[in-house]
């Protein structure tokens, strides 16, 4: 629509007003033993001691911003989204207190701490993940509507993919691996790969993506990737992080990753042959449900994050084992595309509309 002068001048910008709220991380850690606590004591000390008490004084200011927030009827919303995390606990609680109608998404297949507390109040609880029919019929105020990912995260033609193969400077005519730890990275991955990476170069591409956390300790892997001029003389590439993965992973013929839920939606997005490594340190071991509910339907590759530690040829001989077999990566890549929901953000819209409308 093209706007005259007189209606420009009239028009109002619209924004959206932030209001910080504070809120406090309750530090836990899964399938740790006694032993641990004292082996991680630089753990044990900072998070799980000084990181939780610091976490209670949080929470406590986040329910007393929220009370004030809220008190005033003026204030008081029709309904209110809580994405799910230690963040959204003090709000919900509040709003529960002021009986106001809240939506909570949950993008895993188990839910959190705080979402578990929330959830008996909530008018519909959304999940990223797909439910069973028979949970669906037990609660009928969940729903499953997946995860909301950008528009650019969906399949690409094997022309495209041999496209952007060439984009990224690796041989278009060569399979392609692309491990990703995250934006922070992932240390046991990063470590693992380091160790089988000279016998996967002899058979496969390598993109890596350190992460900003842990690039700097993997600087001595620079020595693989080969440079002629502008063109890329190796089979092997390595980023801090990259800002189009929507395109790396698109490239890619295999993508190893964490087990994280809106990463696993994104790649099923893009119809992608996945190898998930998840992290079994996280309360609730949620990473280990999400893999572990994929691994079963046949749409994903899964390793053990702990055995690829104590033994990284496990994850050599997944990856071998998938570049081998085109067929099997195809099925897969089938199946994991089918748990993708393109209209995830527009179900969740609905869904708040409807509530704060009732």
């Amino acid at each position: 629509m093209a706007w005259g002068e007189d209606e420009k001048k009239t028009r109002k910008t619209p924004y959206v007003r932030v209001r910080r709220i504070p809120a406090g991380k309750f530090h836990r850690y899964a399938n740790w033993t006694f032993k641990d606590y004292f082996v991680h004591i630089d753990i044990t000390l900072k998070d799980l001691i000084f990181g939780n008490i610091c976490g209670f004084f949080g929470f406590l200011a986040g329910l007393i911003t929220s009370f004030i927030r809220l008190t005033p009827k003026k204030n008081r919303p029709d309904v209110i989204f809580l994405k799910g995390g230690y963040v959204c606990l003090p709000v919900g609680l509040i709003a529960r207190l002021y009986k106001i109608p809240y939506v909570i998404h949950e993008s895993d297949v188990v839910a959190g701490l705080a979402n578990r507390l929330l959830m008996k109040r909530a008018k519909k609880v959304a999940f990223g993940m797909p439910l069973s029919e028979e949970i669906l019929e037990a609660h009928p105020n969940y729903v499953w509507t997946g995860i909301p990912v950008g528009p650019e995260f969906k399949p690409v033609s094997p022309t495209k993919q041999q496209s952007l193969k060439k984009a990224f400077s690796f041989n278009p005519e060569k399979p392609l691996v692309v491990i990703t730890g995250g934006s922070q990275g992932s240390e046991n991955l990063n470590e693992a790969i380091r160790s089988i990476l000279p016998e996967l170069l002899k058979f496969t591409s390598v993109g890596l993506v350190a992460g900003r956390k842990h690039y700097e300790d993997m600087t001595d892997l620079k020595r693989y990737e080969n440079w002629d001029k502008a063109s890329l003389e190796s089979n092997f590439r390595m980023w801090e992080f990259n800002t189009t993965m929507n395109e790396l992973m698109g490239s890619a013929d295999v993508v190893v990753s964490r087990a994280g839920a809106t990463t696993i939606a994104e790649m099923s997005a893009l119809k992608k042959t996945a190898i998930l490594v998840p992290f079994e340190r996280l309360p609730g071991g949620h990473q280990e449900k999400n893999a572990e509910r994929l691994e079963k339907t046949g749409s994903v590759a899964v390793v053990s994050d702990m055995k690829m530690v104590e033994n990284p040829k496990l994850l050599l001989d997944e990856i071998r084992r998938l570049i081998r077999s085109p067929r099997l990566r195809e099925d897969m890549a089938e199946k994991f595309h089918k748990e993708a929901r393109a209209d995830a953000a527009n179900r969740l819209a609905d869904i708040v509309l409807e509530v704060g409308q009732n």
